[in-house]
């Protein structure tokens, strides 16, 4: 019998199926300076960070009428299912917690705060242009319950 693998690493890539690709885009750059690795026709591929062992992590933006490459997608862009995704969170460090919050709402963004005691988590919370909900998380010890 063989050993289980190890739990993932990190995140790779979260992909959203967005409906106005320049749009995000140009949100995701400027409010989070996330930077443009590669932009095709209709699909465009943000860095987060470096990642692990030359994995980069990365946001990466689908126009929503691609065809899913795993599902075919329903007859028409109106059938297709309310998503699953409820948030995805990005790290920040603790010491630029307040400087986010303040980039953020410099953007006319409207910023939710919350602390998460039983992990030791600050977290800001906004949505983007098509209301998918993006968390900036960072640890804080001082939190721990």
């Amino acid at each position: 019998m063989d050993a289980s693998p190890s739990p993932p690493l990190g995140l790779g890539e979260l992909v959203l199926r967005v409906r106005h690709l320049d749009g995000m885009q140009q949100f995701y750059q400027e409010v989070f300076g996330l930077e443009l690795l590669r932009r095709f026709e209709r699909m465009a591929f943000l860095r987060v960070a470096a990642g692990r062992a030359g994995h980069t992590t990365i946001v990466a933006l689908f126009d929503q009428a691609l065809p899913s490459p795993i599902a075919p997608l329903p007859r028409t862009l109106t059938d297709v299912p309310r998503t699953t995704l409820h948030h995805f969170a990005l790290e920040i460090p603790l010491a630029e917690h307040a400087a986010w919050k303040a980039r953020l709402e410099a953007h006319g963004l409207a910023v939710t705060t919350a602390e998460h005691a039983w992990v030791g988590w600050r977290s800001l919370y906004v949505a983007d242009p098509e209301g998918n909900v993006v968390e900036l998380v960072c640890h804080d010890p001082s939190l721990r319950s």
